[in-house]
């Protein structure tokens, strides 16, 4: 399986200590300060993936605690940090696309969309408004529609967790339908409060390389 130079927009299930931009938040360290026995990158399931295919990760754009939209928790703007979509702006107003020949794009995220309880909006993917982006489908349809005109050739590939509010489960299925998005769902992942343990780790690779390998 070829996947050539890779993108990640991920949450906290994609970071890493020192493997994300600078001022982005981690989920997991080299410290055991958290409940977790992941504890090194090789534990990830990105640099699984990497390490077992013919890839780079070129960025992994990742950030805890982030939402696609713009509403985090508490109902937090995150318009101008942390957001999916802000995130996909700054790269697409600094030239990242331009500058890189993306090949696949792993985009992971809606958790924190429902833990959060950021609303869910009416599904929308065509004259999507920046306000629109402060709900979680009208901006995951806004992502995939930014992504498609920023990388066109690129394979794009919507990763959807297990245990999501359904409205997002199966909002997320009906966009990537409509954007020509390829989504992979995943299940039985081991986790510690909420987050992927180093088998957890492993499952979730294994279960995108059978996704993308068919």
């Amino acid at each position: 399986m070829k996947l050539g130079n890779i993108l990640i927009l991920g949450d906290s299930y994609s970071t890493f200590e020192g493997c994300i931009p600078k001022g982005y938040a981690p989920y997991y360290t080299y410290k055991t300060e958290r409940n977790t026995d992941v504890l090194a990158p090789k534990d990830t399931w990105w640099y699984q993936l990497e390490d077992e295919n013919e890839c780079k990760i070129i960025l992994n754009n990742s950030w805890s605690g982030s939402t696609v939209c713009h509403t985090g928790y508490g109902g937090t703007d995150t318009s101008k940090t942390s957001s999916f979509n802000h995130r996909l702006d700054v790269l697409i107003r600094e030239g990242f696309f331009i500058e890189n020949r993306i090949d696949t794009v792993l985009v992971f995220g809606g958790t924190n969309d429902s833990w959060a309880s950021s609303p869910i909006g009416e599904m929308k993917n065509e004259s999507i408004t920046r306000e629109d982006e402060y709900a979680v489908l009208p901006a995951f349809s806004s992502l995939f529609a930014k992504l498609r005109s920023a990388a066109p050739d690129a394979r794009i590939v919507c990763i959807i967790n297990c245990g999501l509010k359904d409205a997002i489960t199966d909002g997320a299925h009906e966009i990537c339908l409509y954007h020509r998005i390829e989504a992979i769902d995943l299940s039985d992942i081991e986790k510690i409060d909420g987050h992927p343990t180093k088998k957890g780790m492993s499952a979730i690779k294994d279960q995108i390389i059978a996704q993308l390998d068919k």
